[in-house]
């Protein structure tokens, strides 16, 4: 559109008195001062477009309530976007904005803010004004302030935060983790050590670190701040590994020790291990070459394979060569974390200092709410959001979710840690393959410091999933890491099997010890269970679980009455660890049910992905590769996958057909928002799949990623209005594979009429409306409109569900 095109249709618009008006994909690079003469503008669509500024006349806009400018160009806004006082929802998905001006606390009214896919790294503390948000999208930023540990909580702990940032002066923490890992022996203590006193030398007889050591050490910054660091020192020994997993945190630095003259380092597991856990921590390996002792690596295999390898560094721990550089290195990195030194609201900085110079491990909870108000904090919330930040950050632990945790917050986590593997290196508890009772733990816990919270350290062992409870004694318990190696002996019927396999890219150690306390209490005969293995017993069905750790696979196989069911149980949770490690890469292998394959114990087995992509894209018929039958798709997937779908699959899986697509015109956004906000809660407690546009990612092809979200919809939702009838998009691309699926494969079709439309002139009309049309929802008053949507949301929930 030309500028020219513009200003006669703004021209037009003013003379009409206009209060909504549509601007969206006119491939707009500027707007013209004239658009703040449409003062009476209450809906105001500017998506799509190539704005790369907005004019500062757009603050005469001052009834407006909605505001679209998605996927433009825009690096900023003008301050005077503040004096859009009326303004309940503003659109700002996909733009390129660094930052907001402070105005936008003005917008007081605001109930809905997008900020999704942009390059924010901060956001104004003036954002804690807005206090009927209801909606804050932050999806995709780079935003450092507020901390991720904050954004996590929602947006009520961002406001809330932002809020204090506000009411009082910020301050600055320099503080951080640094996390050194490796094999037993290769020298990790010895550089905690020199780290924290240059001059320390090394011992002949230094003692292994049997679990995890924490010492500080401070320098000095530029700015004359004192920086802290707080150095985590794992034992290598093969026991911790599976435990350390719980302490390998983000936002830290990592150090790699390998000893060169031992070469038993295996750096793929380690650069795995802390990639899975850790996010993008950076990591750098240290060669400790004892005796000079050199060994070479494949530095550029490991760059292009771990994004967070930073560089190799050389060093000789005995004479101190190459410590200078290897110390240098680590202050640049670890104060280059991107935490540091963000602006956090300044009693929070005082009552972490105040923590800091507390010499008791743990305090009350008491203690620590009474600490907080002695340091500026007036409300309960705040205090709880701080020491969940600082719980997060692994500075302290307090964990808000358990009812007797809650009630202490221990102050130096190596009080906790150290309690833990006390247990798990007792030479008794290790004798008796990891049972141990309450005299066993008065035992080992008989210091002072442990004596009065006994029952706490025992709840964080099982927290850690890390013992559990043997169901029919009370009081004794099994630690499953000392578990014996030895598999029982047992019987098992190998006819009819239901059988699933996982396989691992990189295996983590811990998933089937972690399995095994999840489903401690289905263990059969609570004997049956061994260190990489489990026999439960539930549903009138057995089930065999085996770890094969050096194939990187996880084996099941069912007998009995109601094996489906049992699987399913099964398959549910070994999702929920696997949810647990962000980047998990494995494949669900699905055995062959040809009649070669059938009651096999070594069937061919089809990769669930592959079935799944088959089924959806109307493929039901694939080959086996032992026999060459030729196999129903849908019967593979209906024998042992779950027919129901689990909310805790995580976002990589495929979509089991149980999906809502709503189809709707981007000029009726709000309606979009109404309508997610009245599913919010089916979606949660029914378990409903609902996909809509906003879901696309940048960078996605529309087109390919509409057609797959609509071939795994069973209830196609359309909310029907004049704009949506006009839009060209959704008659070529959204309604024929819609009407398409609705006439093959039974697809359901609800449509809403939001306000009076041609509909009948359409197919649509063909069609149920979960509302009359003779009375659209923007004819109904709010509480009219907030009963139809419930009743609407009961008939999609039906459609689905039924």
């Amino acid at each position: 559109m030309t500028n020219e095109e513009l200003l006669q249709i703004i021209e037009q618009a003013v003379r009409d008195n206009v209060t909504k008006l549509d601007l969206s994909d006119k491939r707009l690079t500027t707007l013209p001062p004239e658009i703040g003469q449409l003062t009476n503008l209450q809906t105001l669509y500017l998506y799509g477009n190539q704005l790369s500024s907005l004019p500062p006349e757009i603050g005469q806009l001052t009834n407006l309530q909605s505001l679209d400018l998605s996927y433009n160009q825009l690096s900023s806004l003008p301050p005077e976007i503040g004096q859009l006082t009326n303004l309940q929802s503003l659109e700002l998905r996909n733009d390129r904005l660094s930052s907001l001006p402070p105005e936008i606390g003005q917008l007081t009214n605001l109930q809905t803010l997008d900020l999704s896919y942009n390059r924010l790294s901060s956001l104004p503390p003036e954002i804690g004004q807005l206090t009927n948000l209801q909606s804050l999208d932050l999806n995709s930023n780079r935003l450092e302030s507020p901390p991720p540990e904050i954004i996590t909580k929602g947006f009520k702990a961002i406001l809330d935060f932002c809020r204090q940032q506000l009411e009082q002066k910020t301050d600055r923490l320099y503080e951080a983790k640094l996390i050194i890992v490796g094999e037993g022996g290769a020298g990790k203590t010895t550089l905690a050590k020199k780290i924290q006193d240059n001059k320390y030398t090394l011992q002949q007889d230094e003692n292994t670190t049997e679990g995890i050591d924490v010492i500080q050490c401070k320098f000095l910054l530029d700015n004359n701040r004192e920086f802290q660091v707080n150095i985590w020192d794992f034992g290598g020994q093969e026991i911790y590994h599976a435990t350390h997993q719980f302490f390998l945190t983000k936002r830290s630095l990592y150090a790699l020790v390998a000893d060169t003259r031992k070469e038993d380092t295996d750096f793929y597991y380690w650069l795995n291990a802390v990639e899975l856990l850790s996010g993008n921590s950076p990591l750098l390996i240290v060669k400790n070459e004892k005796q000079e002792r050199k060994r070479e690596i494949n530095e550029r295999e490991l760059r292009r394979e771990f994004t967070n390898f930073k560089e190799t560094l050389t060093t000789n721990l005995a004479t101190d060569r190459g410590l200078s550089e290897i110390l240098n290195k680590i202050k640049h990195y670890i104060t280059n974390l991107p935490h540091v030194g963000i602006e956090l609201p300044k009693t929070w900085v005082k009552v972490r200092e105040a923590l800091e110079g507390d010499s008791r491990e743990y305090i009350s909870l008491e203690e620590y709410m009474n600490i907080c108000q002695k340091h500026g904090f007036t409300k309960q919330e705040n205090k709880l959001q701080l020491s969940g930040y600082l719980h997060d950050l692994g500075v302290c632990l307090h964990f808000q979710d358990d009812d007797l945790l809650i009630k202490t917050v221990i102050l130096k986590p190596t009080w906790g840690t150290d309690a833990v593997y006390k247990v798990l290196d007792n030479s008794q508890v290790i004798e008796k393959l990891g049972q141990f009772d309450r005299n066993d733990l008065a035992n080992i816990w008989h210091e002072d410091k442990y004596a009065d919270m006994r029952p706490e350290l025992l709840r964080l062992m099982m927290k850690f999933k890390l013992s559990y409870e043997i169901p029919s004694r009370p009081g004794t318990y099994i630690a499953p890491q000392l578990l014996s190696v030895n598999q029982p002996d047992f019987n098992w019927d190998e006819s009819n099997n239901l059988i699933l396999r996982y396989k691992y890219d990189f295996m983590p150690k811990g998933i089937l010890t972690r399995f095994i306390v999840e489903m401690h209490s289905d263990i059969e005969q609570q004997t049956l269970v061994w260190k990489t293995g489990v026999v439960l017993a539930k549903y009138e069905s057995r089930a065999e679980v085996i770890e094969y750790y050096n194939q990187r696979e996880i084996q099941v196989r069912v007998a009995g009455k109601r094996k489906k069911e049992l699987l399913v149980v099964i398959n549910n949770e070994l999702e929920k660890i696997h949810k647990s490690y962000e980047r998990l890469q494995y494949q669900t292998l699905v055995p062959c049910n040809c009649k070669s394959c059938n009651d096999s114990q070594s069937p061919h087995f089809y990769n669930r992905d592959v079935l799944y992509k088959f089924r959806d894209n109307n493929r039901y018929q694939i080959q086996c590769q032992d026999s060459g039958d030729m196999v129903d798709v849908r019967r593979l997937i209906d024998d042992v996958l779950p027919t129901q779908p689990n909310l805790e699959i995580p976002m990589s899986e495929p979509v089991i057909r149980n999906q809502v697509f709503i189809s709707y015109s981007h000029q009726d956004q709000e309606w979009l928002t109404k309508l997610q906000k009245h599913l919010k809660p089916m979606i949660r407690n029914q378990k409903l799949l609902v996909w809509d546009d906003t879901k696309i990612q940048p960078g996605a092809k529309w087109r390919e990623e509409i057609k797959n979200a609509l071939a795994v919809a069973k209830v196609a939702v359309l909310l029907v209005s004049p704009d949506f009838l006009a839009s060209d998009f959704i008659a070529d691309n959204e309604l024929p594979p819609l009407l398409d699926a609705a006439e093959a494969e039974g697809l359901t079709i609800i449509w809403i009429p939001l306000s009076s439309s041609g509909y009948d002139e359409t197919e649509i009309e063909k069609y149920q409306s979960a509302h009359p049309p003779n009375q659209p929802l923007d004819r109904l008053d709010s509480g009219q409109q907030n009963e139809a949507w419930v009743a609407i949301c009961k008939k999609i929930k039906a459609a689905v569900l039924g």
